[in-house]
């Protein structure tokens, strides 16, 4: 008997906005899947040890900050990002101290997992 896709837990807790996403840091919860929209605040450099990610903080109009870890290894890296400019994302929310972690913003190769996505400038990549 074959064992249940991993995406099922995924699919049954998706929140979407703001204000949601706010209370899930407050609780402190994580395996979130969640949409919204934020301006990045600031560019890291990408991360290249094993799966290569672009990473980026989002600050979200309630505050909160949000990095992001977009694994270009799957999707598009966006070259064109800037600081300022605003992103909606969809993706998987972990929770830390600092506002937690958005992963999970792409399609998943081996569909287990919810598929997420970034778009910046009207272009979706993932």
């Amino acid at each position: 008997m074959a064992d249940a896709a991993p995406q099922d837990h995924f699919r049954r807790a998706e929140i979407k906005g703001d204000a949601e996403l706010m209370e899930a840091y407050r609780n402190g919860q994580s395996d979130l899947i969640v949409d919204g929209v934020g301006r990045v605040e600031r560019l890291l450099a990408d991360d290249l040890e094993g799966s290569r990610h672009q990473k980026f903080i989002l600050r979200l109009e309630s505050g909160q900050s949000l990095l992001v870890s977009h694994n270009i290894d799957v999707s598009p890296r966006i070259d064109t990002l800037r600081e300022g400019d605003e992103v909606r994302f969809r993706g998987e929310y972990e929770w830390n101290e600092r506002g937690g972690i958005l992963h999970w913003t792409h399609d998943d190769p081996k569909d287990w997992h919810a598929d997420g996505w970034l778009e910046h400038n009207g272009i979706r990549y993932d």
